[in-house]
């Protein structure tokens, strides 16, 4: 079969790899119908080369037909259309059961001190082959996969089940947004154009969005989004001015660790990546740090008593942070990997309603062939030609 497989420093390839077949009683094959690039991919790409292997089948969100099933998953059937959740989870433990499936104890990555395996991320992450593949084989499929209605919609309606919808939903409970309150989200990637929009379908009276790029702050404004451009005006300022003087109630940070305006710590990154990965792998689990331009900037706007929720990815082990400036806010932080299992019930009548009330379908900016995955990155990476979000069919 054809995958995306992580070759080097920015650089992907699209190569013949061995088709997936089911393992464990627990899996499932599903065949690829629809598969999308992060931005967390962005980090495997640029910055966290260290723990991967050339060869490696990259991608996290995908969706697919049901082709081969193991004997215990339960009612999951063959030919069923489903969307598989980034976050491997087997939906019994204690962590799944209190709604922390990205800290499941059956999948966790405990040899590297991390929560539940992900697809296509790392050996920190449990090595799992990604989607970005004509095949994928899910463990855990008694629970993971959401069966979604064969009813001939395009898979962009459903495929952000997998991550950018979840991790986006998450990011607004965590944020605590009042009704009719306010909030700022940083970074305008798919993450945040949906976190957005799910705090205004929530009820936010005030959603304010930051992002350097025109093209994306005009896809937040078509659902009702204030756009701010941090090149062209006092942000800090702008936001005081739309929130009576105190700033919003809450900030959501969806930009992490590659945040523009750190340049100190981006030129210390680029240096690590370059060297020799036993090396490098060491240096940036117990010393690494990360761009905290945008973490920063979301301590800075929050209103005193208000919330600082994170769905960006940060990495550093010894990032600083302005703990004077946190204590005397009494800001509130919350953040972690997106438990995605526990918000999906909740989002599939949203993505299944013919109004589109998240603007799912308003989110994909380019579809290509799987082989132009290369490409794909690099325009991606690069903010070019209008680039939000990038979905990739393997069968093209």
């Amino acid at each position: 079969m054809r995958a995306v497989t992580w070759q080097g420093r920015q650089d992907v390839s699209v190569e013949d790899v061995p088709e997936p077949h089911v393992q464990e009683a627990t899996d499932a094959v599903i065949r690829v119908t629809s598969t999308a690039i992060c931005g967390s991919d962005l980090h495997l790409y640029g910055v966290l080369g260290m723990f991967l292997d050339a060869g490696d089948v990259l991608g996290h969100e995908a969706m697919g037909v049901v082709e081969e099933v193991g004997s215990a998953v339960g009612d999951l059937a063959v030919g069923d259309r489903v969307v598989v959740p980034f976050t491997i989870a087997c939906g019994r433990c204690w962590m799944c059961s209190r709604g922390l499936q990205s800290q499941c104890e059956t999948t966790q990555v405990r040899s590297q001190d991390k929560g539940a395996a992900l697809f296509g991320y790392t050996r920190l992450y449990g090595q799992v082959p990604g989607g970005q593949a004509q095949y994928l084989r899910v463990p855990q499929a008694q629970y993971g996969p959401v069966v979604v209605p064969d009813d001939g919609s395009p898979d962009e309606r459903y495929l952000y089940l997998s991550d950018v919808l979840p991790t986006a939903w998450q990011a607004v409970e965590y944020a605590d947004v009042p009704t009719d309150g306010s909030v700022v989200v940083l970074g305008l990637g798919p993450v945040g154009q949906m976190a957005a929009r799910v705090a205004r379908h929530r009820g936010a009276g005030t959603v304010i969005a930051v992002d350097p790029v025109a093209e994306r702050r005009f896809m937040a404004q078509r659902h009702r989004v204030i756009g701010l451009d941090p090149d062209e005006e006092d942000v800090r300022e702008a936001v005081l001015d739309l929130t009576d003087g105190r700033g919003p109630d809450a900030v959501i940070d969806a930009v992490g660790m590659e945040a523009h305006g750190s340049p100190i710590a981006e030129t210390t990154q680029r240096l690590v990546g370059m060297l020799p990965d036993a090396a490098a792998a060491p240096l940036t689990e117990r010393g690494g740090t990360d761009r905290l331009a945008a973490l920063r900037t979301a301590f800075a706007l929050v209103r005193r008593g208000g919330t600082v929720s994170i769905s960006g990815v940060y990495g550093g082990a010894l990032d600083p942070l302005p703990m004077m400036q946190l204590f005397d806010k009494q800001v509130t932080l919350r953040m972690g990997q997106a438990n995605v299992r526990r918000w999906t019930d909740a989002l599939l009548p949203l993505v299944q309603d013919p109004a589109d009330p998240l603007g799912v379908l308003d989110l994909r900016t380019h579809r290509l062939p799987l082989e132009d995955a290369p490409h794909a990155y690099r325009t991606f990476q690069r903010k070019e030609d209008g680039c939000v979000k990038v979905v990739l069919d393997p069968w093209a």
